[in-house]
């Protein structure tokens, strides 16, 4: 499949009715593993089916459908994270944490959805500032949240709360309980991925892909058109570069015209470089 097919397919998935998490997710993969074909994404979503037929049928309530889970995977397929999966950008990619059982709290929650969605589960994401985990149950009613990055530790709302402090130094809220849809996860992940990519400078490919899967969300934030144009310079394409900065200035000048005026700036200068 060649880029423009991949990336056709991933706007496509993303602007369906029900995105299908899982499928965006390996197409997210094969931006960034040049061996990760069809088959490899039908043999991805054969394992999540396959881990979800290992789990028993309908085991009870909230509590119990995560205690499943975290026997199931956290247990006897020892799915979990530590500190120096922050460090690799296979963290970030379904197919790899898969293959590895190993990622960040974000991928790891979206195995423990997507196999608790196939054995029919009442599961959610929950998207709290810096840790992601999932729920169990009616998240506006009786629920149970699990850590998938601790093997599936249950999370009391104290647990909760000390995640966010730990992680801000605010207090938790209620709104940070609430589901994170697919393509909030998705967005989720490739802001990750743009951070993992930013702390590498020699890394700017997975950077620019990164901003160009996520200008293709819908509802994408504007200043994403800003960061790719400068990725562009970066990479040496002044003419695509600069035509994209001035797009994008003339975008903001309405509102910011001091700014607008620093982009075609910035702008003039890329294609001075051609010179």
């Amino acid at each position: 499949m060649n880029d423009v097919s991949r990336r056709r397919r991933f706007a496509d998935a993303a602007r369906e009715e029900r995105p299908d998490l899982a499928l965006l997710c390996l197409l997210m993969g094969m931006e960034a593993d040049p061996g990760l074909d069809e088959t490899g994404i039908d043999e991805a979503q054969i394992e999540l089916d396959r881990l979800a037929g290992e789990l028993p049928f309908s085991p009870g309530g909230p509590e119990h459908w995560a205690a499943a889970l975290a026997r199931l995977l956290g247990g006897r397929h020892d799915f979990r994270g530590g500190p120096a999966d922050y460090r690799r950008l296979e963290s970030s990619l379904l197919h790899q944490v898969l293959r590895r059982r190993r990622g960040l709290p974000i991928l790891l929650s979206v195995v423990w959805m997507e196999v608790a969605r196939r054995a029919g589960a009442p599961v959610y994401g929950v998207g709290l500032p810096g840790h992601f985990v999932v729920g169990f149950g009616d998240p506006y009613g009786a629920n149970v949240l699990a850590d998938p990055f601790e093997g599936g530790r249950p999370l009391s709302a104290e647990d909760a709360a000390t995640l966010v402090t730990g992680a801000t130094g605010t207090p938790l809220s209620p709104s940070m309980l609430r589901p994170a849809g697919p393509l909030d996860i998705v967005g989720r992940i490739l802001n990750n991925i743009r951070a993992w990519a930013s702390a590498r400078p020699e890394r700017t490919d997975v950077r620019l892909w990164a901003v160009e899967l996520s200008l293709l969300l819908p509802g994408h934030p504007a200043e994403l058109r800003y960061e790719r144009a400068q990725l562009l310079v970066e990479r040496g394409d002044f003419m695509t570069g600069a035509k994209e900065l001035e797009d994008y200035a003339e975008v903001v000048a309405a509102v910011e015209p001091d700014a607008a005026e620093t982009v075609r700036r910035q702008a003039r200068a890329a294609r001075a470089m051609l010179n």
